[in-house]
């Protein structure tokens, strides 16, 4: 069984329409690399939270877990409520490994990807 997994860190809205993409990419990221686990998680208005997905996971033997901030940027909610989760995470799971990446929005490679679309909106 895969030990490790990703999960995809979303904010949340009250309507279930804004979850569409998050909901794509991990459809994507799942068919790129099918032995990984991936799940995506929100912080607040949408279901399910970031403790409940990492309790499902620990209940099922997961010991590593990546997570990436699907955000534009280090705002607040990365920056501060974040990292709190994450302790509380690591204080009632201590058997398991939580890494954070740097948010999306700050990945160069996505942020071309970003500008290549915007200009090719103006053809």
């Amino acid at each position: 069984m895969e030990k490790r997994a990703l999960i995809l860190f979303a904010h949340g809205a009250r309507d279930p329409r804004w979850a569409e993409p998050f909901q794509r990419l991990q459809t994507l990221i799942r068919t790129a690399s099918p032995a990984v686990r991936v799940e995506l998680a929100f912080l607040e208005l949408m279901s399910p939270r970031l403790p409940e997905i990492a309790q499902m996971l620990a209940l099922d033997g997961i010991e590593q877990v990546t997570i990436v901030p699907v955000f534009l940027g280090q705002g607040g909610h990365v920056r501060r409520d974040l990292p709190e989760i994450i302790d509380g995470l690591r204080a009632e799971h201590p058997h398991m490994q939580f890494q954070v990446a740097k948010a999306v929005g700050e990945e160069d490679s996505v942020l071309a990807a970003m500008a290549s679309y915007c200009l090719q909106t103006l053809t």
